[in-house]
């Protein structure tokens, strides 16, 4: 059975995703903060780990927890959306930015790059992405600081997967605008129309190698 770490699965699109593995008869393991958020999942081949993303210190203890696993899939779901992102980026706190930054940069880029030699040397790193983090895409100009914090983490994840240079497979993934609490309810996609698909595109670039930004549907977005 493969086997996939779904980082940040308590709750919607990375809840989501885990329930999509565990269908299919993937082995999976999921972080979340509080474990009770899962309990209704519990299964044998659900294994729950608490992360806390942004505890660098948890994520290295994670990884020592599961030295001599391997992985056939690192899925990164961590982000945040505050109301305060959909103004303009000159009337944003600063502390709101550096949280953003922390939270949708930098966490998810550390723990991508500290577990990427759990994962099988044919396998895939993903992160969840957005449409808004494509700079040829933004021809709307709102959310300035939600669209720069997703676009420095698709500069990242690219960054480590140039550095890197192996034959694993990395991908930003836009799941759509999906309705969850960041999406909303007018969002005009639920999360079956989402994420099974979006797991069908994960499996037909396992084995690619390369990076790819692509949507829940296989589309290719510019970066």
């Amino acid at each position: 059975m493969p086997t996939a770490l779904i980082v940040g699965a308590s709750r919607g699109l990375g809840r989501a995703l885990a329930e999509e593995h565990l269908k299919r008869g993937w082995n999976v393991i999921a972080t979340v903060r509080n474990p009770a958020s899962l309990a209704d999942l519990a299964q044998d081949r659900l294994r729950v780990e608490i992360l806390e993303t942004t505890d660098w210190a948890a994520v290295e203890a994670l990884k020592a927890k599961l030295a001599g696993q391997k992985l056939d899939l690192l899925f990164i779901n961590a982000a945040i959306s505050p109301e305060e992102t959909a103004l303009p980026i000159g009337e944003v706190s600063q502390d709101l930015f550096e949280n953003v930054m922390l939270i949708n940069v930098l966490a998810p880029l550390k723990i991508a790059d500290r577990l990427a030699d759990l994962t099988a040397e044919d396998g895939t790193i993903a992160i969840m992405s957005s449409r808004l983090a494509s700079i040829e895409l933004n021809v709307e100009g709102y959310g300035e600081a939600y669209r720069i914090s997703k676009a420095a983490m698709n500069m990242g994840l690219k960054g480590i997967a140039v550095r890197r240079a192996d034959k694993r497979t990395y991908m930003a993934t836009d799941p759509g605008w999906v309705q969850t609490d960041m999406g909303g309810p007018d969002a005009p996609l639920t999360i079956q129309e989402s994420i099974p698909s979006l797991a069908n595109v994960l499996a037909s670039h396992h084995g690619k190698g390369g990076i790819h930004f692509v949507n829940y549907a296989g589309e290719k977005w510019p970066w």
